[in-house]
């Protein structure tokens, strides 16, 4: 009897130990949860019982240079959702049947989503006024006020459809910028969400009386592009008559810059896509077989197309260059008279390190020419010979200047930079073959941006295609600078050079780009597409006018299958360029 006292006493204090041992872990456990984790379990209880459907906001207008065409807008569309818990069971199924007639989806789908328990679910996005009120008719006509909501929302437009279309980019489904302009500067132009808020159950009933609380989005800013409306049409225009007469498979682009501040006037690719549409087929010949491709085939061509080559995409500028190493020449009073007759002898080629460099006509060499000569006359053993007498370093030294090791910054998103053999590494034949454009690759908007450099009387300025900012809110006007990089040549060089590119027009290999009436410059290009791809790129960079530039302009077509020997019908293009700019510009 008396061990089975003991027992039971024994129980009791086991007994009255866990549940003392329960009740301390209790309160521990209350504590934990009321002052450790009460901040973030409060916010999880007011996520779970306030429902909120968000607002877009408008995206920011992007205007051209003249502020009098608008490039890219946002239109005013609807979104539709529903909270299934707020319909009735017995008018699921017609809800369902009208939301599936009126937006033409599929029934079972939407059946779905209005049967789900969930607190909300998207029936259909952006979707234009005439539809949504179709809907409200028919939900004031069957008397169902609750669990559909229309809610404001906006979707991008581009009015002029491929105009500018590798610089203004497109946007997501979320309105956010995915390329372009558009991606650059996304933080301006899309603004802040708004919302719609009310506090919910589980089943997303509307608790208390408090109804619904707005809270406004706040639109996105707009932007003043650089690019000029008329100018980019003529570019655009000009280019694809180009690349269609000269068959170029590979397309081509412009580059059209005030060298004065460094405003991008233009910038055209060939070809282009229609922004409203930029997952669909571009080309005729796309259309044909588009619907058979392979994803990833699709992706392909269309990453092709989005790419704006004249920032992304480097080449071998070929003659183009040697505007930057007669620059460098003179600079250095390697050659201080331009037009001494017999400074230089082309013998048709040139011996470099064991090495012998043909001059492009070498069956019928230049013979005695001056700097000027020389330039007219695109010869290779010329500039080569320059190059020898500069030397690597300070070869290399002007390279830096002219910003050509560097990207340009411009405010355009994917710019790829120059591909340059190292110093250190730059021998007597590297060197030769850089003298006259070969054996290395740049970017259009690089090379654009040095020739601005020898345009201006010689300072490096920073290209833009973005100049204001406009704030939505206070219409407050922010203004990109002007950003110079230094001083690069002295304006006595600069005359030389814009003199020798007069001739080059006038009298030289770039005669197809003389328009009557303006003094023009220029220089044409040839070089190799890669390396024994048996392809070439040719090109032409002009600059108008000469006594006061005002437009550099650089066509470069990529692989014209219907190219001859001397650079010739290319030239043409940047013609009518120039001709149409000084028409409209007045230049």
């Amino acid at each position: 009897m008396l061990g089975m006292k003991l027992s039971s006493k024994k129980k009791m204090r086991n007994v009255l130990f866990i549940a003392f041992a329960i009740v301390i872990c209790l309160i521990f456990r209350i504590g934990y949860i009321q002052f450790v984790k009460g901040g973030e379990l409060s916010y999880l209880a007011y996520k779970q019982q306030t429902l909120d459907r968000n607002i877009s906001p408008k995206r920011g207008t992007i205007w051209d240079s003249t502020e009098s065409k608008e490039l890219a807008v946002s239109s005013t569309v609807e979104t539709v959702t529903v909270n299934p818990g707020n319909i009735a069971k017995e008018d699921k199924e017609k809800v369902s049947k009208i939301l599936s007639d009126i937006f033409e989806l599929d029934y079972e789908k939407v059946l779905k989503k209005v049967t789900k328990r969930s607190s909300i679910e998207t029936i259909v996005k952006k979707v234009e006024k005439e539809k949504t009120d179709q809907l409200r008719e028919w939900m004031q006509s069957n008397n169902i006020c609750t669990g559909i909501n229309i809610d404001e929302d906006t979707k991008r437009y581009y009015p002029y459809s491929n105009f500018a279309s590798q610089i203004i980019g497109f946007c997501g489904s979320d309105n956010q910028g995915l390329d372009g302009i558009e991606a650059r500067y996304d933080a301006e132009l899309r603004g802040s969400q708004g919302s719609i808020q009310r506090h919910a159950d589980a089943k997303g009933g509307e608790i208390g009386n408090e109804g619904e609380i707005y809270v406004a989005a706040i639109d996105g800013n707009d932007l003043v592009l650089t690019i000029d409306f008329t100018i980019q049409s003529i570019a655009e225009k000009y280019l694809e008559e180009a690349c269609i007469d000269n068959v170029c498979t590979d397309g081509g682009n412009v580059v059209i810059m005030n060298p004065q501040n460094g405003d991008i006037l233009a910038m055209a690719t060939y070809p282009s896509y229609n922004l409203n549409l930029p997952y669909d087929a571009y080309t005729d010949e796309l259309k044909q077989i588009w619907d058979n491709m392979e994803k990833s085939e699709k992706t392909k061509n269309l990453q092709a197309v989005w790419r704006n080559r004249a920032i992304t995409d480097t080449y071998e500028p070929g003659s183009v260059f040697k505007i930057i190493t007669s620059s460098a020449a003179l600079e250095e009073g390697i050659v201080t008279d331009i037009d001494q007759n017999g400074q230089f002898a082309c013998t048709g080629s040139i011996e470099v390190a064991g090495v012998r460099i043909k001059c492009w006509r070498y069956y019928r060499p230049h013979g005695s020419e001056s700097l000027r000569q020389a330039l007219m006359n695109s010869c290779n053993p010329v500039f080569i010979g320059l190059g020898q007498k500069m030397g690597v370093h300070t070869y290399y030294s002007y390279l830096n200047k002219f910003r050509l090791l560097y990207k340009t910054d411009i405010d355009l998103p994917g710019e790829a930079n120059s591909i340059f053999l190292k110093e250190e590494k730059a021998g007597p034949v590297e060197l030769a073959t850089i003298s006259f454009g070969q054996r290395f690759e740049i970017t259009p908007i690089q090379l654009v941006s040095a020739v601005a450099s020898v345009a201006n009387g010689g300072t490096s300025i920073q290209p833009r295609v973005v100049k204001k900012i406009i704030n939505s809110q206070n219409n407050e006007v922010t203004e990109i600078p002007i950003k110079s990089k230094g001083t690069v040549i002295s304006k006595e060089t600069s005359e030389k050079v814009l003199s020798m590119m007069e001739s080059v027009v006038s009298e030289g290999t770039g005669k197809n780009a003389r328009v009557e009436g303006y003094r023009i410059g220029g220089k044409t290009g040839t070089s190799e597409d890669g390396v024994n791809t048996n392809k070439y790129v040719t090109s032409f960079c002009g600059v108008a006018p000469i006594e006061n530039p005002q437009v550099v302009v650089l066509v470069t077509l990529y692989n014209p299958t219907r190219r001859r020997r001397t650079p010739r019908r290319w030239c043409c293009s940047t013609s009518r360029t120039v001709k149409y700019l000084a028409k409209y510009c007045h230049i």
